[in-house]
């Protein structure tokens, strides 16, 4: 990938990786351990971004 991205790009790249982080701790001490794992959570190495 480029080293200077475009900001469009470079906005897309953020939000994925905000959406990609861990359910809060409060969350899983809420639902008592059933949410721990966040569906759509994303590993660099088994999914990628179409970009």
């Amino acid at each position: 990938m480029a080293r200077n991205k475009h900001l469009s790009r470079k906005k897309r790249l953020i939000k994925a990786n905000k959406q990609s982080s861990a359910v809060p701790l409060w969350a899983v001490g809420k639902t008592k351990g059933k949410f721990r794992r966040h569906p759509k959570m994303r590993n660099w190495r088994s999914r990628k971004l179409n970009m």
